[in-house]
């Protein structure tokens, strides 16, 4: 971590908190990226691998428990939650979530600096690498598992024959169970801003998807929305 610029991501929804804490990091020489949402910010984990997260507890979409759950399940990173709510109670919760410390709203931003810096100390002591390090990630739906870094699937111990389209919208939508996504919104996610097709390409998938994974009954069309992956039980 000495070689090279510190890498911080801030997920906070707050704008105003957002850029002040940018500006002050940024000062005090770490590298920085913002993030306003829960899935904005994941976005930014896998695009700039960050040393350290500053995660805001209450987001607009997915919450810091959420989000704790997805990255111990990808990642080894230490991530310092900001709250308004200080009650010992939901420190102990989030604590026990996977966080590394606790920083209460209104904060001093020199008392952030200092538990950056002595979270990152504790985290170089542990013996984790200097980098943040992506976990070989696995995922399941149905009786298939899916591993995300060789891109490949396989049912019952027999491999599955997925488009590199149709591998990206599983693993979009397996990475954010029970979430609804409109076609749109999938179109943006899976083919870019800039695709020239219409929401039937996001339609054809999924009907793909169902057919080769068997997953009828867990990939479900939300009648006049879109669609969401629910897990079983």
């Amino acid at each position: 971590m000495d070689e090279e610029k510190v890498r911080i991501l801030v997920i906070e929804d707050e704008k105003p908190i957002a850029k002040i804490l940018e500006y002050d990091l940024k000062k005090e020489g770490y590298e920085v990226r913002l993030a306003h949402t829960g899935a904005d910010g994941m976005r930014e984990v896998d695009a700039f691998e960050p040393h350290l997260i500053l995660l805001d507890w209450m987001l607009p979409d997915l919450s810091g428990a959420d989000i704790l759950k997805i990255l111990a399940e990808r990642y080894d990173m230490p991530v310092i939650m900001l709250t308004a709510r200080g009650n010992i109670d939901d420190k102990v919760y989030g604590l026990s979530c996977g966080a590394d410390d606790y920083i209460t709203k209104p904060f001093e931003l020199r008392e952030v600096n200092i538990r950056i810096r002595t979270v990152l100390r504790r985290f170089r002591k542990a013996g984790n690498p200097s980098e943040a390090k992506k976990k070989k990630e696995e995922l399941y739906i149905k009786d298939a598992v899916i591993c995300a870094q060789e891109r490949t699937v396989l049912q019952c111990g027999e491999p599955v024959e997925l488009t590199p389209k149709e591998f990206d919208l599983l693993c979009w939508l397996v990475r954010h169970p029970r979430y609804v996504f409109t076609r749109d919104r999938l179109l943006d996610e899976i083919w870019g801003y800039d695709f020239a097709g219409d929401t039937r390409t996001v339609d054809m998938h999924i009907q793909r998807l169902r057919k080769k994974l068997h997953a009828g009954e867990t990939i479900i069309t939300v009648f006049g929305v879109g669609y969401k992956y629910v897990p079983e039980e």
